[in-house]
């Protein structure tokens, strides 16, 4: 998982290859009229989610303000509610159309702003591993198949003290392995923690060692178990092993490390693949070692390696139950990377919520979650929420970690820890995957949650606004948080809230560019009193009808 220098904060617990599709100039849309979508939010909070290529052409009527006092405002959001990761289509929306528009060169879609560090690269290499059920591994020959499918050594956990040889991935697309030897350094009845018998001196002795087997015991294995379901025990031994070894240091250069980040830990999917030749063939966690001198790569202290190692493992473990549950238990695919990696992130956030609000400990687990979020929020524009450049970009993953929030919190019955687990169980203990699965499990199509949640990024604790119950998180009061990070670190938060919708009269909206799969765009068209009402035409930037199959949507609801 990589890992990038961020300030350490302690902060409150606020309760509250892209697809590409471009567009002729062929068939315009006929311009605005008086027949199209009747836009009716007579009362503040009302909204509504439209399909432009229904009979009305893309065309949205409003009202006239009938206030000759109050002015009026609704926030509009053009998006794509495909479940397709990867969908984009050019899009325009602009206001009191009543022209054909000119036609114009055929529109090519912008690229995803996706630029993948190396260590970014090697996690999604592992996720999209895990995708495919690792199955263009090379595997072993047919006559050791037998032997490969057998534990790698006695059923029970092993000894304190007992050293074993592991094949650990060297390379980025896992394309050679390192024999490394190492020892058990600490052992609980749920995990074993072995250290390179090669590490650098100046390494965790054994209380601090223990110190962490503690954690992985008492609030990492049993939060993450909860909320998703048990990992696999291919290897009988009854504990999760964690190996902390140089060869996860090596993986990135030292330049590498100082310029993007570095991969604190990893869990490798092929462990659970018996046939391939290089599996190790039980439940592994991966961990950089300590370093204080940098002989390896960039230096790690003792103190950073304790600190980043929890955070890393709860997101990692995650994938490996994620991996039994779909593909071990039931024989399907992995999770979809977006969805997957949505889930992890939330994983650190319940790792952060064992600790008391406020403390390091619950800063150090957020604080990543938080970040990337903030990059998601502050230009949706140039994000995906269904991303399939790997894993998406770190804004990408604040927003898979925003929309799992959003979907825990409105549909899992009521706000108990338990009630959620059970929720997110119900989401990793199936065959299915993506947005089909989360339309099964809330109950609602794809499409409706994804709008709702659109709307909810910007309404659910906007001030002196009251936002109907299913356009909220409960979990969070973002806008808080982001006002106490702004006043902390200005400089990583550089606004007391991520996301600033563009604003214009209703007659003068003029937006255009290129929606990407679950994102939108957001634009707040005002009304001064007696305005008369206007009209916006939502078509490809060319002029032309939105493709159905990508599911285009304009929500708009009443601000005032």
């Amino acid at each position: 998982m990589l890992r990038t220098r961020l300030p350490r904060l302690a902060l409150p617990l606020f309760l509250g290859a892209v697809a590409c599709s471009g567009d002729g100039a062929g068939p315009q849309l006929p311009p605005c009229t008086a027949a199209g979508f009747a836009v009716t939010l007579p009362v503040v909070g009302a909204y509504v989610s439209i399909d432009p290529t229904g009979a009305d052409s893309g065309c949205v009527v409003f009202p006239a303000n009938g206030s000759g006092i109050d002015s009026a405002e609704y926030v509009v959001v053009p998006q794509l509610a495909t479940g397709v990761p990867g969908h984009t289509s050019s899009f325009r929306l602009l206001g009191d159309t009543i022209r054909p528009a000119t036609p114009t060169a055929p529109f090519a879609v912008a690229p995803a702003i996706v630029e993948l560090s190396p260590a970014e690269q090697f996690h999604a290499f592992l996720r999209r591993g895990d995708e495919s059920g690792w199955r263009d591994l090379p595997q072993v020959a047919p006559t050791a198949l037998g032997a490969a499918r057998a534990p790698a050594g006695p059923a029970g956990p092993p000894a304190y003290g007992s050293t074993r040889q592991f094949k650990v991935c060297a390379r980025l697309d896992c394309s050679r392995f390192d024999n490394v030897t190492a020892t058990v350094r600490a052992l609980k009845t749920k995990v074993a923690i072995y250290v390179d018998n090669l590490a650098p001196a100046g390494g965790l002795d054994s209380t601090a060692l223990d110190s962490l087997a503690i954690v992985f015991q008492t609030r990492l294995y049993p939060t993450d178990t909860a909320a998703f379901g048990r990992e696999s025990d291919i290897d009988t031994n009854s504990v999760v092993l964690v190996l902390m070894t140089n060869t996860v240091n090596k993986l990135v250069t030292k330049q590498a490390c100082q310029a993007t980040g570095f991969v604190a830990g990893f869990f490798f999917g092929g462990d659970l693949t018996p046939s391939f030749a290089n599996s190790n063939r039980g439940e592994i966690f991966y961990a950089l070692v300590p370093d204080p001198s940098g002989t390896l790569s960039c230096a790690h202290s003792t103190v950073s390696v304790q600190r980043i190692v929890p955070v890393t493992f709860i997101h990692e473990f995650q994938h490996m139950i994620s991996f039994n549950q779909h593909v071990l238990l039931r024989g399907g695919d992995g999770e979809v990377l977006w969805l997957n990696e949505g889930f992890s992130h939330y994983a650190e956030e319940l790792g952060g919520r064992t600790y008391a609000p406020g403390t390091p400990e619950f800063s150090r687990f957020t604080i990543g979650d938080l970040f990337n979020a903030y990059q998601f929020l502050d230009s949706t524009r140039n994000h995906f929420l269904l991303a399939t450049e790997g894993i998406g970009s770190l804004a990408e993953r604040g927003a898979a970690w925003l929309f799992v929030r959003y979907i825990v919190d409105r549909y899992a019955g009521d706000t108990t820890v338990a009630a959620r687990n059970t929720f997110t169980q119900s989401l990793l203990q199936t065959t299915l995957t993506g947005a089909q699965n989360v339309a099964t499990q809330t109950g609602d199509p794809f499409d409706v949650v994804v709008t709702r949640w659109a709307l909810a990024n910007w309404v659910s604790d906007l001030p002196g606004f009251t936002a109907p119950p299913e356009l909220t998180y409960d979990s969070w009061s973002f806008r808080t948080t982001y006002a106490s990070l702004h006043a902390q670190d200005a400089g990583n938060f550089p606004k007391d809230y991520p996301l600033t919708p563009t604003a214009s009269a209703g007659r003068s909206v003029s937006l255009s560019g290129t929606l990407r799969a679950g994102s939108g765009i957001y634009h707040r068209a005002l009304q001064g009193p007696s305005a008369a009402g206007f009209t916006l035409l939502f078509s490809t930037a060319s002029g032309g009808p939105l493709d159905a199959t990508r599911f285009p949507r304009l929500s708009v609801i009443r601000i005032r």
